[in-house]
């Protein structure tokens, strides 16, 4: 039986948006972060050269999962060559791709014991296959340091090269997640170098190519003008290419020069798109207002896994 699991925990205040009259409600608050195991996480960060999708996209939750010794590990450096209008991540011109980087994120895997890696990256449309062969090696790495240690990867879309999917799905991750992020008609507005299209062919893809026990996932932002029965539709989509696992969570403004906040969903809404999208046919739902893709993530593999 598939099952739910809903966040209503608070996060920090993000920064005010231009409506100066909209105020965060009060579920969207939590503590600052800090604390010893949030300290040290950072040192062996900064010492071994990583980045984490935590840090560089203002995740409202990274506080609480440094303290507990996780992390999203960011590959393929820290700029991106798109320009999503909803995310933090800085756009531009990247640094030389580096090719130590898979062995030194297994290294931190190992430092910290993980039983669950998630691995994701910016946008390379830069690199002829986008950046996948690190995904691969990286997954490929982790597992010769902590053969124990599940893997998780959240790619883009690889401007659809099948080629560089192959290649990421050939080093056997356990998850292979791709976010669709919103419904389609507001990609142009939100995502305007993606397409809907092709991100459900990846996922499509994936369920088929990939290996024998390989869950699929993808995750949904609220918030930025869509209507409940545009989010119905595109969780439809996403299991009509067979996606197994989905995260629904509250699009938060990171600046003034990023999209607005058209509105806040409330706990009992997360809940009740949760159990729709239950009815049809996911293994697992994470939703919530502060969830994100990576959140609570060898938790979300464990309940899907048990309801398959």
């Amino acid at each position: 039986m598939p099952e739910v699991t809903l966040y209503n925990k608070a996060a920090p205040q993000p920064p005010p948006t231009i409506r100066k009259t909209r105020q965060h409600p009060s579920w969207l608050r939590v503590r600052a972060p800090g604390g010893p195991n949030y300290i040290r996480l950072t040192k062996m960060l900064d010492e071994l050269k990583l980045h984490t999708v935590c840090q560089e996209a203002r995740c409202p939750n990274i506080g609480e999962c440094f303290q507990n010794h996780t992390a999203t590990f960011l590959l393929l450096g820290d700029i991106c060559t798109r320009g999503c209008r909803f995310c933090a991540i800085a756009k531009g011109k990247p640094a030389p791709l580096d090719e130590a980087e898979p062995e030194r994120v297994a290294q931190a895997v190992a430092r910290m014991g993980l039983r669950h890696a998630v691995l994701t990256s910016v946008n390379r449309d830069d690199l002829p296959d986008g950046g996948a062969h690190i995904f691969a090696r990286t997954v490929e790495q982790i597992r010769a340091h902590l053969p124990q240690c599940g893997t998780e990867v959240l790619i883009p879309d690889f401007q659809g090269d099948a080629k560089a999917l192959r290649l990421v799905l050939d080093a056997r991750p356990d998850i292979l997640n791709h976010n669709t992020e919103t419904i389609p008609r507001l990609y142009p507005r939100v995502r305007p170098k993606a397409r809907y299209r092709q991100s459900l062919t990846l996922l499509e893809r994936a369920q088929s190519w990939g290996a024998t026990g390989m869950l699929t996932k993808s995750g949904l932002m609220v918030g930025v003008g869509e209507t409940r029965e545009e989010l119905v539709q595109t969780m439809r989509d996403l299991r009509a290419v067979g996606c197994d696992v989905l995260t629904l969570g509250q699009y938060l403004r990171p600046s003034a020069h990023h999209l607005p906040v058209e509105r806040y969903y409330s706990p009992d809404e997360f809940f009740s798109l949760a159990q729709e999208a239950r009815e049809l046919g996911f293994q697992h739902v994470e939703a919530g207002p502060l969830v994100r893709s990576s959140y609570h993530a060898h938790e979300q593999s464990e309940a899907a896994r048990l309801a398959a």
